[in-house]
């Protein structure tokens, strides 16, 4: 095992890390940029290192930097997290070049699922089911038309190198697809440096269902069941929860036994995520492979046991998975609500500033617990520079029923103040009769009601 680990990420999940490398007796190194310079999670770190201005791309997407300071540091690993670099197969070979362990898959395979097509073509490989649609880019709006002909509308115009709702378009009809095209394709570029886009049936009525792995270098995958993750607004999740109220025990089964197989089948290696859409029907479709941590990990370690990011460290030091799928089990139910400094009622308009005081969730109810994953402090001014996702409240409980009613009790008295957060919206969320039921889709916050549908879509 490696002695010294980087963190290559900010907020929360940057405290996340620390805490279990803190765990694992390793020593810390916390990067951060000049906006951050007095974040609160850097004081739980053995050593800091500013990496340069508070922009990302001069800092927390600036490789050269996060390399020197490890090198600097004598740190033996990088985890970085979720987002910035850690879905770059570039930066991931970097890291090995130095001698560095990346705490994530090798660049192989960052590269097969970054590619958005590559990644669908190698599912179908493996037996697993795709969305109809494009397994080749879209050379044109008159070819993304005539494959929209074939499947049928609506359809969604994605980017292949894409993710987060970016570059993305629904498209109901030819006019819309022409319009939407080209717009699609310029976000594509801004985002991701790649234009190119692909089209898939847009399934109505479906749910965003995904499954978490981990796998050793030695060829064992566990799954650890699956995430809801179908409270969205604009393709950003808000909510997930942990098992998904619309699978049943043998469903879950047999979706994680494939996607773990399919996953074997190309030796991935480190913990990664398969996402689906079940549509109306019933039926499984692979979207997407996410080949690093997601935000919404907590769900899945509260019902499992099991501390995702140690795993994630030790895999990366080469140890062997220390459990099989029979040790494998869920217990309870998790939800997990992102706190964003957005205002919903103001179309998510972030808002960033001062944060005068934060009173801890807490639940009195027996057998439920609570975890607030914190990116922020009293006294801690949220700066405007990056994601507004400030931290996460995950709640337990032995029901789905007591979940939500712990959820409540949990959010009621949570308080971050000085800026506007989503615990309101989440608070109304719960009181919504169909999301009790657990009969919600990814359309169901505007269809609700809960939020505007320009809000939805801002």
């Amino acid at each position: 095992m490696f002695q010294r680990v980087l963190i290559a990420n900010r907020g929360e999940i940057a405290a996340r890390v620390i805490r279990a490398c803190r765990e694992l007796g390793l020593a810390t190194v916390a990067v951060h940029s000049e906006a951050d310079a007095n974040a609160p999670w850097l004081a739980g770190a053995g050593r800091t290192v500013c990496l340069g201005p508070g922009a990302a791309a001069r800092s927390y997407l600036d490789a050269d930097a996060i390399l020197q300071a490890a090198e600097q540091t004598e740190a033996g690993a990088i985890h970085p997290g979720y987002g910035f670099l850690s879905e770059n197969a570039v930066f991931a070979a970097r890291c090995a070049q130095h001698g560095i362990a990346f705490v994530g898959p090798g660049p192989q395979a960052i590269a097969r699922m970054g590619d958005k097509i590559g990644a669908k073509r190698t599912m179908a490989g493996a037996g697993v089911p795709t969305i109809p649609g494009s397994l080749d880019p879209l050379t044109s709006a008159a070819h993304a038309a005539e494959l929209a002909g074939q499947v049928g509308y609506p359809v969604l115009l994605k980017a292949t190198a894409g993710g987060g709702g970016k570059g993305m378009r629904r498209c109901d009809d030819a006019t819309q697809l022409a319009r939407a095209f080209d717009e699609a394709a310029i976000e594509a570029d801004k985002a991701f440096g790649n234009a190119e886009l692909y089209l898939e049936k847009y399934l109505e009525g479906g749910r965003h269902i995904e499954i978490q792995i981990l796998a050793d270098a030695y060829g064992n995958v566990v799954h650890l069941g699956e995430r809801e993750c179908s409270i969205q607004r604009n393709h950003q999740k808000l909510v997930e929860e942990s098992p998904s109220p619309a699978l049943t025990p043998e469903e879950r089964a047999d979706l994680g036994a494939r996607a773990a197989k399919a996953s074997a089948s190309f030796g991935y290696v480190n913990a990664g995520t398969l996402e689906f859409l079940r549509s109306g029907d019933g039926k499984m479709y692979f979207m997407e492979m996410n080949t690093r941590l997601q935000v919404e990990h907590p769900v899945t370690e509260m019902v499992t046991g099991i501390d995702l990011v140690k795993a994630q460290l030790r895999i990366a030091a080469g140890e062997p998975l220390a459990l099989r799928q029979s040790e494998v089990a869920f217990n309870g139910h998790a939800i997990e609500f992102r706190i964003n400094a957005e205002d919903p009622d103001r179309g998510f308009r972030p808002d960033p500033g001062l944060v005068t005081a934060v009173v801890t969730p807490t639940v009195s109810r027996p057998g439920a617990s609570v975890r607030w994953d914190a990116g922020v402090a009293t006294g801690w001014r949220v700066p405007s520079h990056y994601d507004s996702l400030i931290g996460k409240v995950i709640v337990h409980a032995a029901t789905r029923d007591e979940a939500i009613a712990a959820s409540k009790e949990a959010l009621g008295s949570f308080r971050v103040e000085g800026i506007k957060t989503t615990i309101p919206l989440h608070l109304r969320l719960l009181d919504d009769g169909a999301f009790a039921r657990g009969e919600y889709d990814v359309a169901h916050l505007v269809r609700s009601g809960l939020v505007a549908p320009a809000a939805a879509r801002a």
